[in-house]
């Protein structure tokens, strides 16, 4: 089969680079199109409990964590030119340009899309007046129309009367300005369902430019966070490090190719095909409509990182046929013929490797093993066309180009392996031994922990803010607690109001939380007004009081009806049946672990509050959906390492026909994930959803040097009539060179993510690295000796017997024969070469 398709792809090299141009061209002009993710989703498949809970949450109320947040200190409350320039910063947010949507809409104009629905800081909030002739309470802005403009000045009076105003207001304690009077926040309220979508624009980049320029201009520092600033800030930082990676990529494998070859020529060639790889990728996230996540952004690179690979067996097996022979043609075909094979399945166990994160219910995890290990055998296709059709047009190897074939270092270090594996492999087992004993020692200690911005550095402006807001307003990721009444107008009533303060007063023993929110609060800022601001009167009002406040509020809530403002305030804390009533909060940005602890003591006594026979109570908000997305990835990502393991194990044990065989050939590639769990737990590298998928990387990477050493092994076999001592040294000798040469490109290639600026893909860089590097020497050495010392039981019959030929030298010995014997010169019998291996062809 292999001689036929080196013959299809040597004589019709121009249609299939044709072809291949096609499918480039098509998959380039779709990049454009590539979306990028700025949710938090995806972790948790949509039937898992508690993302139907977070859905039932969205349905009652919209979205939370809409927004974003901008801290400073008290100077803005005592002095009059940095409360001035408080509202002008207040103003110019308020009053950023709408987006316009230019999409096809029915009509010709344009749409204004404005992306912000409020602003609030206490130069824009408001404070509620009872009016006794119309009994209800009006809603009045603290700072009267026209006495604040752009571009004014108020007095130090003025600035003292409305920080006092302020203060007098509890209802903004915790929100617009600290227990401590401290510090002080904006909070911008961005329109969820465009935010959220492609139409979104710059806002967020507007306001923290509009920040950064109010700081420098007032020597103050401004401090942003909340979700929409961190998920901005992070996304552009994926979508920067994409374009990064991808040239560092490029740059590491071509100068390690040029190292390896001193082939400016081969150099070329390779960056062609692994280029082309990463164009594919891209194009490939492009039209199945997959969202670039920091997991998706991976992806280009790795083409390329293990594109190189594919482009080193390959041009070592054409160099070292065309040194024998120099016969440019034979020696494609050759290439093709012997190295394609191996090359295709050595590709196709990466492939599943990456292939059994699809198995998962994570639509982040399914998205990128779909995406990886199609692209994984699209990067094979495009390397075995078009390496022998360039290089057939290329002129031939000099001598000078082949030479790398005989470098004496490599021989020499080579013989030194042979030298270990035939007199020492005593010290190989007390070697293998001994990282046994570091590795479960250090698995002990592992942890599987994750915070929602624990992949950012803590020099990182987002962790830095975050630190900020979280010493001086106790978080900023949302946390809400649903409580579903079952009954219509329930929601409102004194009893459960009083189990409400109940449950806010349990949260604010708690320091990771911020001070919450309910209807309560409302009810307590009503009963304020309705004794004139009086603050001592913020409060739940007694049986007594309810009767003189209930028309009041009645009173409120239907001029909003009249005036179509949804249901009024009552909207954002009870569902319209006032049945559902919630208690928002914003806790800091705690581990998983401590999140889990929190919630198990946390739950019981709320349910203490609300029993669970007469209430539906819910936890959720992002800080919740994080942490058991987390903890179903990881869980995933465990059994995707169980899956790829057995899904590759059963592929060699097909291969091989030897389950003794296969058992040997896993041993040398867990070794190198158990030695790197070891490293995690010793350097104290938690267990999380970017490291835990090193061990699925590597491995489905690693077990291809075992398949090339041990096909190489098995035709060995055949030639030296099942001389197994024999078999074992040649093969070392003859795949050593290639495997050192694979596994320093991809050391080096994996090593290159240790520049991230996330400590995710730092580390995911850094561990795949010593895991690829283990593996090279486990499959040098543990491998053979292992061969070598169970020799007697591991080659049976089924083994010398495989389902079907990896490499078989055999297989074309007759055309090379042929074109020697028709007398041709080096490089001069192409043309008559090629003829023989279409007569070849046709025999097969």
């Amino acid at each position: 089969m292999w001689n036929r398709i080196a013959s299809f792809v040597l004589r019709r090299r121009n249609l299939l680079l044709l072809v291949l141009l096609g499918v480039t061209a098509f998959f380039g002009m779709r990049i454009p199109d590539v979306r990028l993710q700025y949710t938090f989703g995806g972790l948790l498949p949509a039937t898992d409990s508690t993302a139907l809970e977070y859905a039932h949450f969205l349905e009652h109320f919209g979205a939370e964590g809409n927004v974003l947040l901008i801290g400073t200190n008290n100077e803005v409350l005592t002095e009059p030119a940095k409360l001035q320039a408080w509202y002008e910063l207040t103003e110019a947010v308020r009053q950023l340009p709408v987006r316009v949507d230019t999409t096809d809409n029915g009509v010709d104009d344009p749409v204004a899309l404005p992306m912000i629905d409020s602003v609030f800081s206490v130069t824009h909030a408001y404070t509620l007046d009872k009016d006794t002739a119309e009994r209800r309470f009006v809603v009045r802005p603290l700072v009267a129309q026209g006495r604040m403009q752009v571009g004014g000045e108020v007095d130090q009076t003025f600035t003292d009367s409305l920080r006092t105003a302020v203060l007098n207001l509890p209802f903004y304690e915790g929100f617009l300005y600290t227990e401590a009077a401290d510090a002080t926040l904006m909070m911008v309220f961005l329109d969820a369902g465009l935010f959220n979508s492609e139409k979104r624009g710059k806002v967020v980049e507007d306001i923290t430019a509009l920040a950064d320029a109010w700081s420098a201009e007032h020597d103050q520092p401004l401090y942003l966070s909340g979700l929409p600033f961190i998920r901005t800030e992070m996304t552009n930082k994926v979508k920067g490090e994409i374009g990064y990676f991808i040239g560092a990529a490029l740059l590491v494998t071509a100068l390690l190719l040029f190292l390896f070859f001193r082939n400016p020529t081969v150099m070329g060639v390779s960056l062609v095909v692994v280029a082309t790889g990463v164009v594919w990728s891209l194009g490939t996230m492009a039209v199945l409509d997959y969202p670039i996540t920091l997991l998706m952004s991976l992806i280009p690179p790795l083409m390329i990182v293990i594109g190189v690979p594919n482009c080193i067996y390959l041009v070592n097996k054409y160099h070292a046929e065309f040194k024998r022979h120099g016969n440019k043609m034979m020696a494609l075909q050759r290439m093709i013929v012997k190295v394609g094979n191996a090359t295709l399945l050595t590709n196709f166990t990466t492939a599943l490797g990456f292939a059994t994160f699809i198995f998962t219910h994570s639509d982040v995890l399914r998205n990128f093993g779909v995406v990886a290990s199609i692209n994984i055998l699209a990067v094979f296709v495009i390397s075995i066309i078009v390496i022998p059709s360039l290089m057939l047009w290329l002129p031939a190897p000099k001598p000078k180009h082949t030479r790398h074939l005989d470098r004496r270092w490599m021989f020499v270090w080579v013989n030194h392996l042979v030298n270990i594996v035939q007199g020492h492999r005593s010290k190989v087992y007390l070697g293998a031994l001994a990282v046994l004993v570091f590795s479960v020692a250090g698995m002990v200690q592992m942890q599987t922990t994750g915070n929602i911005v624990d992949d950012l550095p803590d020099s990182d402006r987002v962790i830095k803010d975050l630190k900020w807001m979280e010493d001086r307003f106790h978080g900023a990721m949302p946390f809400e607690v649903l409580v579903d009444t079952g009954k219509p107008g329930k929601a409102t009533s004194p009893s459960m109001l009083s189990k409400v303060e109940r449950l806010q007063a349990l949260l604010a023993e708690y320091p990771e939380f911020s001070r919450s929110l309910s209807a309560g609060d409302a009810m307590k800022f009503a009963m304020q007004a309705f004794y004139n601001g009086d603050p001592a009167r913020y409060r739940l009002p007694n049986r007594r009081e309810r009767s003189f406040i209930g028309p009041y509020l009645r009173g409120t809530e239907q001029a909003a009806a009249d005036s179509d403002e949804a249901a009024g305030v009552s909207s954002n804390f009870m569902d319209t049946a006032k049945a559902v009533t919630r208690i928002s909060a914003q806790m800091a940005d705690i581990g998983t672990i401590e999140m889990r602890d929190l919630l198990n003591d946390l739950k019981p006594r709320i349910d203490s509050i609300f029993p669970s026979e007469d209430y539906r109570l819910t936890l959720t908000g992002t800080s919740v959906v994080f942490l058991e997305g987390t903890s179903y990835m990881v869980k995933n990502l465990g059994i995707s390492i169980a899956l790829a393991i057995c899904v590759i194990a059963a592929m060699m044990a097909l291969l091989f026909r030897s389950a003794r065989m296969v058992l040997i050939a896993l041993v040398p590639n867990l070794f190198p994930l158990l030695f790197t769990a070891g490293v995690m737990g010793w350097a104290g590298i938690p267990i999380k959803p970017s490291t835990i998928l090193v061990f699925s990387v590597a491995f489905g990477i690693s077990v291809d040097d075992t398949i090339h050493f041990l096909a190489k092994y098995r035709q060995e076999l055949n030639l030296k009539s099942w001389n197994i001592g024999q078999a074992v040294i040649l093969a070392l000798k003859e795949t050593g060179v290639s495997m050192m040469y694979t596994s320093i490109v991809l050391f080096f290639g994996f090593l290159m993510f240790a520049m991230s600026g996330f400590d995710g893909t730092r580390s995911l860089g850094l561990l795949v690295s010593i895991t690829l590097g283990v593996a090279m020497f486990t499959n040098l050495l543990l491998l053979p000796s292992l061969l070598l010392a169970f020799e007697k039981v591991l080659t049976t019959q089924s083994f010398r017997e495989p389902f079907f030929s990896l490499l078989d030298e055999e297989e074309d010995i007759e055309l090379e024969e042929l074109a020697v014997r028709q007398g041709l010169a080096p490089g001069k019998g192409d043309e008559r070469h090629e003829e023989l291996v279409r007569q070849r062809a046709g025999r097969d």
